[in-house]
């Protein structure tokens, strides 16, 4: 009994962890437009699903130069999509959003600090 609560303990503490760091996670970030074109779409999902959902700027759009805040439901890895008034696409992959606050967006791509 003792030996299973020995080899046990890890598990829990793994379990312990990962629910203390969901309960810690801001899941908020600011989606800033640094390019030089309006986004007309923009898409956060989680990375275990296999397509983006919905545009989160529902019908409005993100002129060049302005930012927007966002909260995503989950702290789990991200997948973003912009979509820009040309058609061009920009995508970013697998950001854990529990340890970011920014999504930018530039002429030359978009990255998550």
């Amino acid at each position: 009994m003792f030996r299973r609560l020995i080899l046990a303990l890890p598990l829990l503490a793994a379990i312990g962890a990962g629910s203390a760091h969901a309960q810690r996670c801001d899941t908020r970030f600011d989606f800033h437009n640094r390019s030089s074109s309006e986004v007309i779409e923009f898409y956060f999902d989680r990375s275990s699903r296999p397509d983006f959902t919905r545009d989160e700027l529902g019908a409005g759009t993100l002129p060049a130069g302005r930012s927007q805040r966002f909260t995503a439901a989950h702290p789990e890895l991200y997948d973003f999509r912009a979509v820009l008034q040309n058609g061009r696409r920009v995508d970013l992959y697998r950001v854990d959003i529990c340890t970011i606050t920014d999504v930018t967006l530039t002429d030359a791509g978009m990255t998550a600090r």
